[in-house]
């Protein structure tokens, strides 16, 4: 299991403009940024085992993770 962060500049490398305007123009869309950045602390913060989570739950918060980075691609893409 890596603990590796997966922020979004990670994640969108040259999508970076992208995501800043649709952040300042789409409430939704910076929405779905702002809980991407929780869930992806959550999971960062359990690697690091700087708080336990069961397996389920990092399980769930893992998918949670990836249903909210297709949301933000769909919307990158649709942009």
């Amino acid at each position: 299991m890596s603990n590796t962060p997966h922020t979004l500049h990670d994640e969108f490398p040259a999508e970076a403009q992208k995501i800043s305007a649709l952040k300042n123009s789409d409430p939704r869309f910076a929405r779905l940024l702002v809980d991407y950045d929780a869930v992806n602390d959550k999971i960062h913060r359990s690697e690091i085992r700087l708080d336990l989570l069961t397996d389920a739950e990092e399980e769930i918060l893992r998918k949670t993770r990836l249903q909210l980075k297709d949301r933000i691609q769909a919307a990158l893409n649709a942009a």
